[in-house]
């Protein structure tokens, strides 16, 4: 017999949560490896339809789940679809700090930190992907954020509309695009005089 309910306290980094019935009854619980055909991650409010099982403990499960999408939800998550806003923002930023060190305005050694560290970062959310698709551990958002922070920044940004990771948690892209703006605060300050004299006293002090 299956059952249409709708997901709760879904934990999205652990890849489970719990279903409620329509009109009432037990909860079961979900796990992200339960879905079969799952075109997206599950979120809370998704209404699914399920079969029933019990574990070796007795608690009840749902097994076989399935997304019950309307056309209009699906045409949400249609528009919702990271842009190519962000992509482009990157390639721009890549190309003036390029530019930058052909010209001698800024060090060659500052345009190969943020090549390097795009790859790292594009690279780690590839891998935090196929985690969650496949209900693996996951990369702490923490370590995201501190390779965005670290110059990282441009290959998450590929990375996030590439994989579609990351873009529409909220909560992600407020502190992602802080670290953003912190990194490019410290970028201009070490290309101006201020920063680029500072830096050189530090590294004549050592």
């Amino acid at each position: 017999m299956r059952h249409q309910g709708r997901l709760h306290d879904w934990n999205d980094d652990k890849g489970f949560g719990f279903v409620t019935p329509n009109g009432g009854g037990d909860r079961a619980f979900v796990h992200i490896k339960a879905f079969s055909k799952r075109s997206r991650r599950p979120r809370d409010g998704d209404v699914v339809t399920y079969a029933t099982s019990r574990d070796a403990k007795g608690r009840l499960q749902a097994t076989d789940i399935r997304f019950a999408e309307s056309r209009a939800q699906t045409a949400r998550d249609d528009r919702a679809r990271p842009g190519m806003l962000a992509p482009a923002f990157a390639s721009v930023f890549f190309a003036t700090i390029l530019g930058a060190g052909l010209t001698g305005k800024l060090s060659m050694l500052v345009t190969g930190a943020y090549a390097a560290m795009s790859a790292i970062a594009f690279i780690a959310y590839g891998i935090d992907k196929s985690a969650a698709n496949a209900g693996r551990w996951r990369t702490p958002e923490s370590t995201l954020h501190a390779l965005g922070l670290a110059c990282g920044w441009p290959g998450a940004l590929f990375a996030q509309r590439l994989f579609r990771h990351k873009s529409r948690k909220q909560s992600f892209q407020t502190v992602f695009w802080a670290t953003v703006a912190v990194n490019l605060a410290a970028l201009i300050w070490m290309a101006n005089g201020d920063g680029q004299g500072a830096i050189a006293a530090w590294s004549q002090a050592r």
